[in-house]
């Protein structure tokens, strides 16, 4: 009974994180309206601020959760995600909610290590590997219920897209006090560096800042120019911090693993990429086609909908052509996707002809991209080093999340005629083609090694 008990827990805990970045999204127009016409420059840290502090703590709440336990912490996290969903529907302005997102991205850091450790702590070993997909299949599954579920509760009160999370987390609290095992914590080991996550948040953060208000201070300004040279400062310091730190966020050394360096890097750009796509198709729909908040949800469904059928066909294809490939034609079915979008739509509504197969064609793009990615990084990793791996990996995903979500506020900018809205959505697409199309790129790199690698250990 513990062992189905813990599976349901954990798959409920996962479920609504995953479900939560979906669900905002298309919450953000209904957001920005409630709070006066916020601008996009400030909604952007709604979505960026969750990402930032995910990024940062993911690594760290994992080793801390190696060091006290994974059941408390996995608790911790799901209560901290569940008392900050209150506090994000209790908002009574946007830097109000920006800082609630960020206290409910340390639940999530917390939670999301601790659930894949629990889940295999009662799965036998020759199940787990079935038990991993599973893991992963549930963050599917909310990508492609997402989009709906948010459209419906936005249109009763964009509030509720986060009192949705409360009785599941209420529940899940409540369960798993009783039925998550528990194991056994190693006390003796160094604490994660801290300091080192503090650095990453700030150095992620000054980025972000300089890039989002780069069309309203001018890219020579001295804020913007100040934030970019601080960032890369920080960053500088991280990187020497990391390499020093005897448990530092960043392993140097993983990255120094090639097929695991360039999974991660492509992962990142890849995901700077899907963040623009899933942005500027909420933005579109409801901002210049005028779409409600439901039809938008409705609108946007086939592409997550797409992608766990395409991540299931993909196996085949991983096998018969490698990862670098499969990854490599999944980045660049992205770029012809918002490709067809800059070429395919205009002011006036037409889903079916000219929205739909963007729509499509990005979410099988992302279906051969993504887990393709996250796998092949995995695999270049001994299996000891299997969870900071992944952990690694989100961390970058998360790090692209805000990347992308920051060069699509600037780029869009606060368009007043629906030709100019048009012109600045180009842009925004034309960016994302480029970072898939530098994915792509990316993700050929593994295969290429791969074959010299092949070569090399070859007879003559």
């Amino acid at each position: 009974m513990n062992g189905r008990a813990t599976v349901w827990i954990v798959a409920a805990g996962v479920f609504v994180v995953n479900l939560d970045l979906f669900i905002v999204n298309v919450a953000v127009p209904a957001i920005g309206t409630d709070f006066g016409d916020a601008p996009l420059t400030s909604l952007s840290w709604v979505l960026n601020a969750y990402a930032i502090v995910f990024a940062a703590l993911l690594v760290v709440a994992g080793r801390l959760a190696d060091r006290y336990g994974h059941r408390p912490t996995f608790l911790l996290g799901l209560a901290l995600f569940t008392a900050a969903s209150v506090l994000c529907a209790a908002s009574p302005s946007v830097g109000w909610l920006i800082a609630a997102r960020a206290v409910q991205a340390a639940g999530a850091a917390a939670l999301m290590p601790t659930s894949l450790a629990l889940l295999l702590i009662v799965t036998p070993a020759q199940s787990r590997p079935r038990a991993i997909r599973g893991w992963a299949a549930v963050g599917g599954i909310a990508a492609g219920l997402g989009p709906v579920v948010g459209g419906v509760l936005v249109e009763a009160d964009w509030r509720w897209t986060f009192l949705v999370n409360v009785p599941v987390g209420a529940i899940g609290l409540l369960a798993g006090a009783r039925f998550l095992p528990a194991d056994s914590p190693d006390r003796d080991g160094a604490l994660p560096d801290l300091a080192g996550a503090a650095l990453l948040t700030l150095t992620i953060g000054t980025l972000a800042l300089g890039l989002v208000r780069a069309d309203d201070w001018g890219w020579a300004s001295p804020g913007v120019v100040g934030s970019l040279a601080a960032a890369a400062l920080l960053g500088a310091v991280f990187w020497w911090r990391s390499a020093r730190h005897p448990v530092p966020v960043v392993e140097i050394p993983m990255l120094r693993i090639r097929a695991f360096g360039v999974a991660t890097l492509s992962a990142l750009l890849f995901t700077v990429a899907f963040a623009a796509v899933l942005l500027t198709s909420v933005l579109w729909c409801q901002q210049v086609w005028g779409y409600s908040a439901i039809r938008t949800g409705l609108a946007i469904a086939p592409g997550p909908l797409v992608v766990p059928v395409v991540t299931v066909l993909s196996g085949p294809v991983i096998r018969r052509f490698g990862a670098g490939v499969t990854s490599m034609t999944g980045c660049l079915l992205i770029a012809v996707g918002v490709g067809w979008w800059t070429a395919a739509l205009g002011i006036d509504p037409h889903y079916l002809a000219r929205f739909f197969p963007g729509m499509l064609i990005t979410g099988v793009g992302v279906g051969f991209a993504l887990p393709t990615l996250i796998g092949a990084a995995a695999a270049a990793l001994p299996a000891a080093r299997f969870a900071t791996g992944s952990a690694v990996t989100t961390m970058a995903r998360q790090t692209g999340s805000v990347l992308g979500v920051a060069i699509t506020a600037t780029l869009l900018g606060t368009p007043d005629t629906g030709d100019s809205a048009l012109t600045a959505f180009h842009h925004a697409w034309t960016a994302a083609a480029i970072a898939s199309v530098v994915a792509a790129a990316t993700a050929l790199a593994m295969q290429v090694r791969a074959r010299e690698t092949s070569v090399a250990a070859s007879p003559s």
